[in-house]
């Protein structure tokens, strides 16, 4: 995938360091300013990958269009609420963001914003400029003391608290993602949602909007907090309820708030803007020199990264690429898939539609891999069987539309599985339709995927999943070579390979292997069965 990027488009003004560091590397970097929907669906003819920041919105629609080539949709920041990213995994689009790039930034203006709320700055300023001298209207309060509490205890959330202890302001805390102690390590006291209300005088939001978070701060949450509580939010907009914070300000419920975000941006309605008790900016968080070069550069380095291979961060929809993308992984992704692949194959004449499969990583080797193994499988499984481009970004979820539940699991410690030759490690697959289960087991022989064993008869040599490979199983009394090859050749087919594993039980499987996709005859061979045929 990664090899497939040579056009990136630069939207929304993304620091010039962006294009220069993607040219050097040899890509073709074009940049425009915001673009509509309309033109984004002609855009993503042209180009490989689009990179934003917030104004442009990449939306179903667009990663839908009719001959896109993208591949990857980059956000020079944090949010990528501007981006569907289930739409995006949907069609295999990798979505990254720079998780780090804006977190001072972010955290500076936050604190900027928890001083400036405590001594109605702004607001004083704005009286000085017309004339006006009222020191008495302006009656602050010291931050010492008092409790801040922090809803989100990601780095921005983290950076906040460091710096406003400074001004000996307690720190109260909640994250569902950070154990108490964690937190207490970071001198956060770590509370549930239901105490903080009650305890703090400043609230700071740190949080992705998303379902869980959208209204967080609403009018429940006001009737439970302090008379007077202050409330700030530097994340994103639809996290306070606008509505029930107008509410509680007029009320007094709520003694001023500090917004940098806003549901609707801008807003066309400016009742909340233009309250007195309200500091507002204009979506200012990251938005410094600093932070816009420093993320501009953090996305055209992870875009290059990944290209040239490397270790990948800032991943969104498939944070297993992180890992998958080096070179040692490669060979294992592709035994993956190409198990997924017959193992879908070999099940395909089952009537039940659903199927379950069961990964068993063996070898400490693999066990580093247990992330993307699984995702692996599912892109061998899903091939041919979808429209869509499948890859480790949405195989696992058009899997699990298409009624395969996968599962992958560390062997016990200690157990190996019984084929000599395989060595430490292996993946197994176990896959069950209906009534019909079938297990396969494999490695990588010299980086080339290897089948081992298939429903209990092994090949201690290993047999090479690669090119047209038709596999039959027969009675262990059957002698079905002979008539296979007689057939093939009949066919004129390029025949490379005839090979039978050690029989098991019950049955024996023998696997041609030929140059060329081949139309095998419908002549039936006594006591043996053509399963599937295969192209890797």
């Amino acid at each position: 995938m990664s090899s497939q990027i040579e056009k990136v488009l630069l939207l929304d003004g993304v620091d010039p360091i962006c294009a220069e560091e993607l040219t050097k590397s040899g890509l073709q970097v074009t940049v425009k300013g915001k673009q509509t929907t309309e033109q984004l669906l002609e855009l993503v003819k042209q180009y490989d990958a689009i990179v934003v920041r917030s104004a442009t919105k990449v939306t179903a629609e667009v990663l839908a269009a009719p001959g896109s080539r993208l591949k990857l949709v980059g956000r020079a920041g944090t949010g990528v609420d501007n981006i569907d990213v289930q739409a995006a995994t949907r069609k295999g689009v990798i979505v990254m963001n720079t998780p780090g790039g804006n977190t001072l930034s972010a955290a500076e203006h936050t604190c900027v914003l928890i001083c400036s709320l405590s001594r109605s700055v702004p607001q004083a300023c704005q009286s000085l400029k017309q004339g006006k001298w009222d020191r008495k209207t302006f009656l602050g309060n010291e931050l010492f003391g008092k409790t801040l509490a922090i809803i989100g205890l990601g780095r921005i959330g983290r950076e906040v608290s460091t710096r406003m202890k400074a001004f000996g302001m307690n720190v109260i805390g909640y994250d569902p993602m950070v154990p108490a102690e964690i937190a207490q390590s970071w001198g956060i006291e770590f509370q549930p949602l239901d105490q903080i209300w009650a305890n703090a005088d400043y609230i700071t939001v740190h949080v992705p909007l998303i379902p869980a978070t959208r209204n967080l701060i609403n009018e429940k949450v006001f009737a439970a907090c302090k008379p007077g509580v202050r409330i700030l939010n530097v994340a994103r907009g639809g996290i306070i309820d606008e509505t029930a914070l107008l509410q509680a300000l007029e009320s007094g419920k709520c003694g001023g708030a500090a917004l940098d975000v806003f549901l609707e941006e801008p807003p066309t309605d400016f009742t909340l803007c233009q309250h007195p008790k309200i500091i507002c900016t204009p979506h200012l968080g990251a938005n410094t020199v600093e932070a816009q070069k420093r993320v501009a550069l953090e996305i055209a380095q992870q875009m290059v990264d990944m290209i040239q291979g490397r270790p990948l961060v800032g991943v969104i929809n498939a944070p297993a690429l992180s890992s998958a993308m080096s070179e040692s992984s490669r060979p294992w992704i592709q035994l993956a898939e190409s198990l997924g692949y017959l193992a879908r194959n070999l099940s395909q004449s089952a009537d039940s539609p659903a199927i379950t499969v069961q990964v068993t990583l063996y070898g400490s080797e693999l066990l580093a891999m247990k992330s993307f193994i699984g995702s692996a499988v599912a892109v061998g499984m899903m091939r041919g069987v979808t429209p869509n481009g499948i890859n480790l970004v949405n195989a696992p979820l058009l899997a699990k539309e298409s009624g395969i539940t996968l599962s992958v699991e560390a062997a016990e410690e200690g157990v190996q599985f019984p084929v000599t030759s395989v060595g430490s490690d292996a993946v197994q697959l176990r896959v069950t339709v209906g009534l019909n289960i079938h297990t396969l087991v494999g490695s990588s022989s010299g980086g080339l995927p290897t089948l081992y064993a298939l429903d209990g008869a092994i090949w201690e040599s290993g047999l090479t999943l690669g090119r047209n490979m038709l596999f039959f199983r027969a009675a262990k009394a059957a002698s079905p070579l002979a008539n296979i090859a007689t057939q093939l050749v009949a066919t004129q087919a390029a025949l490379v390979s005839l090979l039978s594993s050690a029989p098991s039980s019950k049955e024996v499987w023998h696997v041609a292997r030929t140059e060329e996709n081949v139309t095998f005859p419908q002549t039936t061979i006594p006591n043996t069965q053509l399963v599937a045929q295969l192209m890797f």
